[in-house]
């Protein structure tokens, strides 16, 4: 099975801004039949100004984007409570991590964010700094 690469909100924004590691990636990825994907509430998370919306609807239309729904953030509650983490500080790394717990595997999350998406994200899901 191929799998799924996730995008945080620092890996979107660098495929926006045409990053070559982060573009090299999902290439790689794309090429090699592995879902790329993020969720709704990290397009807004890195949805920046210096952004022209043609690159960001061009970037967004070749990757999944999910839905965060009442069962998501019940699901993301739950990580934050577990490791006793709250706030806006936690939330969209919560959502990302307990859309990511439920992808296909083997499951890779780009982030800037290493240490809170690997606890978030547990042992099962490879994090990789970007």
């Amino acid at each position: 099975m191929p799998g799924t690469l996730f995008l945080d909100g620092e890996g979107l924004s660098k495929l926006y801004l045409k990053d070559r590691t982060v573009a090299a990636l999902v290439q790689a990825a794309a090429e090699e039949g592995v879902r790329v994907a993020t969720t709704a509430m990290t397009t807004l998370e890195a949805d920046y100004e210096r952004i022209h919306p043609a690159r960001i609807n061009w970037a967004l239309s070749r990757i999944d984007v999910h839905d965060v729904t009442r069962d998501v953030a019940g699901q993301a509650a739950v990580l934050l409570r577990t490791h006793r983490l709250h706030g806006h500080k936690y939330a969209l790394d919560a959502v990302l991590a307990a859309i990511a717990r439920t992808a296909p595997p083997p499951v890779t999350v780009l982030t800037s964010d290493v240490d809170d998406l690997t606890l978030l994200c547990g042992p099962a899901i490879q994090v990789i700094k970007v």
